[in-house]
């Protein structure tokens, strides 16, 4: 998942965003409300994390635009504000929730796993994909009461697919989740391609993969 950390703070800045890395998270870092909006404007967003008070103007003032650009993005707003007139403010606009600093950093993954499950219709750790069942706290796939070994990357790959159900997902994203970083045109293709073949293979040897879609010219999607 990819996500944009807005927060002035410098030393609490690094400490979310260090944390979200080691979470597998894909993590921009923007102090300002200019830098946000720029962000905001040209990448797509899983998580925004969002700072009400910012050195150039309010974080509120940035939901419009992320109601506009950012239609499938999940917004937390993470302020020192006490009162509850702020929070209502921000929940009108569009936030899905809020955590009032100082917060725990096991908690803002909680929540953003919590949105995700929600968002998703799941109200489990367990998620059904066809005749497959995915475990979130095992990090596994089975079917029935058997074990597939999938890698961590096609896991990854996987799962990354399934919370976004229904949703096209070019090379260019799914090698940036894996990896982390811009793969040259050729090697997004072979090593994505190789990826959903062989999930496709160890799967397809126990029940059809069909929900598994390849979307020609565009990438691949999980059928809803």
């Amino acid at each position: 998942m990819r996500v944009l950390l807005i927060e002035d703070e410098n030393s609490l800045g690094k400490e979310v965003k260090r944390f979200l890395e080691e979470e597998s998270f894909l993590c921009d870092w923007a102090s300002s409300l200019a830098d946000a909006s720029e962000n905001i404007a040209i990448n797509p967003y899983d998580f925004i994390l969002l700072d009400l008070g910012l050195p150039d103007g309010d974080g509120l003032d940035l939901m419009e635009e992320i109601q506009e650009n950012q239609k499938e993005s999940s917004v937390i707003i993470l302020t020192a504000r006490s009162e509850i007139n702020d929070r209502v403010k921000g929940l009108e606009r569009g936030a899905d929730d809020y955590l009032s600093k100082p917060f725990s950093l096991l908690e803002l993954k909680a929540r953003m796993q919590a949105i995700s499950r929600r968002k998703g219709g799941w109200n489990t750790n367990t998620l059904e994909i066809g005749d497959f069942q995915l475990d979130l706290s095992a990090k596994t796939i089975q079917f029935e009461d058997q074990e597939i070994p999938l890698t961590a990357k096609e896991y990854k790959l996987l799962h990354f697919m399934l919370i976004n159900k229904g949703r096209v997902l070019n090379r260019f994203q799914l090698a940036e989740h894996l990896w982390g970083d811009h793969l040259d045109d050729d090697h997004q293709s072979n090593y994505i391609d190789v990826h959903i073949k062989n999930i496709r293979k160890k799967l397809g040897d126990f029940a059809p993969t069909d929900w598994l879609q390849t979307v020609r010219g565009l990438g691949y999607k999980i059928q809803k």
